[in-house]
C-alpha cells in the first residue's frame, strides 16, 4: 500500500500525522527517509503528539533514541541515526529488542541501517518541493 501527503503550512501536519497513524495501522515500526531539514523530527512530534504524548519530544541525535510513555499503554521509542558510523552501533543500543516490542518505534535516517529494518516496516519519504513537504508513505500491512 502507498499513499501521498501534501503539507503546505504546518498547520496541516496534525491532520496529516492522524492520517498517516490511521491509514498504517496495525503497523508500529516507521523507518522515515529525507534530506537536513526537510522536517523528520518535526513530522514525529506530530505522530507522537497524535499517539497521546505530553511530553516535550526532541531529536535524540546524541543519545541515539529516545523513550515516550504513550498514556501508560505502550512506549514510543524515537531513533536518530544520522551520527550512527555503521549497522554495529545500532546492535550496541540493543535497536533489534525494540523492533521485536508491541511498541511504536520512529526511526530517523533510516538509510544507514536499512539491513536491520523489519520487513513490514513502514516507510516515510519526506521530500521539500517549493513551499510545501511531501510525505510519500509505503507500507505492508500485517
Amino acid at each position: 500500500m502507498s499513499c501521498s501527503f501534501v503539507i503546505k503550512d504546518l498547520n496541516m501536519i496534525a491532520d496529516v500525522a492522524n492520517s498517516i497513524i490511521n491509514y498504517t495501522s496495525p503497523n508500529k515500526k516507521f523507518a522515515l527517509f529525507g534530506e537536513m531539514g526537510v522536517g523528520k523530527t518535526t513530522l514525529i512530534k506530530a505522530l507522537s503528539s497524535s499517539l497521546g504524548v505530553t511530553d516535550i519530544v526532541s531529536s535524540p541525535t546524541f543519545s541515539l533514541v529516545n523513550e515516550y510513555n504513550c498514556n501508560g499503554d505502550y512506549k514510543i521509542y524515537h531513533f536518530d541515526f544520522y551520527r550512527l558510523k555503521n549497522d554495529l552501533s545500532a546492535y550496541d543500543i540493543g535497536f533489534e529488542e525494540y523492533m521485536s516490542t508491541e511498541d511504536y518505534c520512529f526511526i530517523e535516517w533510516s538509510e544507514k541501517i536499512l539491513d536491520l529494518l523489519p520487513n513490514n516496516v513502514v516507510k516515510l519519504y519526506l521530500s521539500l518541493n517549493k513551499n510545501e513537504r511531501v510525505i510519500n508513505v509505503n507500507c505492508k500491512n500485517e
